[in-house]
């Protein structure tokens, strides 16, 4: 608990230690990823839930600041930095539509001739991280550089095992890299691209340090300290309000209708259990539980996000 003891601050841990609580009946209802070998060793039954405000405090329960691997929650991250760094150009290689298919999907790339449905699919993603491969000669010391600086945390850092376990079984991400190539739509060698893009899908966080990382998009592209007491304008009002209508749209792959229908907030699904979800003036919320269900989303973390909406109201308005 914070030094802040509000009434308000002390009812919303309660809260959290509630749906700890609830959610721990869920155990066994999902499983871990098991086609990247590093994440098939993960223990499934755990659980953590961190919520960070905008007046610089936060609250947490269970596994919090146990760090697990981001995976596609990195996609958020990678998408800003093309964003801040090429605006919207970054519309003329990728789309900005719900998917309705699979997160390693192919299908869609034919008929559609390279581009892209959205840049949180692994075929948007690899194209984002090729845009990103031209712009930055070490693009996995610049993506932690930026993580680093928003989460507050210098040591952050992405893991070596699940890296090379991800490159060593890359194969479809490979096939998407060399078809997207096929119609012109990327521009670095594959290879170079998808080192890249196992590296970033690698780095480990935990959920206070995933929670303070997006605070930004809950702030009207403002980050902000701990504390509260300074700020960066990271990204431009304008551009996070298109960031979160595209996390609300197209953030928990073809499960993105479910998520906005149930919980009503733009967020972040990750392989690795994690899910981010903003609410834009209020704060920032992390889950992490690695037992997913078919569709590769966190079950914890779902109920648990759904949970927050039902007892506090928080919505994306």
């Amino acid at each position: 608990m914070p030094p802040n003891h509000s009434p308000a601050l002390i009812q919303l841990q309660e809260t959290l230690n509630g749906i700890a609580t609830d959610a721990h009946s869920l155990y066994g209802q999902g499983k871990v990823a098991s086609y990247i070998p590093a994440l098939a060793q993960v223990a499934p039954r755990q659980f953590g839930m961190a919520v960070a405000l905008v007046d610089g405090t936060c609250v947490s329960t269970g596994s919090a600041g146990t760090q697990f691997s981001i995976q596609s929650i990195s996609k958020l991250f990678t998408f800003v930095l093309a964003l801040k760094l090429v605006g919207d150009e970054v519309w003329q290689r990728v789309g900005r539509e719900p998917s309705g298919a699979a997160f390693n999907s192919m299908v869609q790339l034919e008929t559609e001739k390279g581009i892209p449905r959205n840049p949180f699919i692994n075929a948007g993603a690899l194209v984002i991280t090729d845009i990103l491969t031209s712009r930055y000669a070490h693009l996995d010391t610049a993506l932690l550089g930026a993580l680093r600086r928003l989460s507050d945390s210098p040591d952050l850092n992405w893991d070596m095992q699940t890296a090379k376990s991800e490159r060593d079984t890359a194969h479809r991400n490979m096939a998407m890299a060399y078809f997207m190539k096929s119609y012109g739509n990327f521009v670095n060698p594959p290879e170079q691209v998808l080192d890249n893009y196992c590296r970033q899908c690698a780095i480990e966080m935990s959920c206070s340090q995933l929670a303070q990382a997006t605070m930004f998009l809950a702030n009207g592209g403002l980050d902000i300290g701990p504390q509260a007491q300074s700020g960066e304008q990271f990204l431009s009002a304008d551009a996070t309000r298109r960031v979160n209508a595209l996390l609300l749209t197209c953030g928990a792959y073809d499960a993105a209708g479910d998520f906005a229908y149930r919980i009503g907030l733009p967020v972040k699904t990750g392989v690795g259990g994690g899910i981010v979800a903003i609410v834009p003036g209020v704060g920032t919320v992390a889950v992490w539980g690695p037992e997913l269900d078919a569709k590769g989303n966190s079950v914890l973390g779902a109920f648990a996000l759904e949970q927050l909406v039902q007892r506090t109201g928080w919505s994306h308005d």
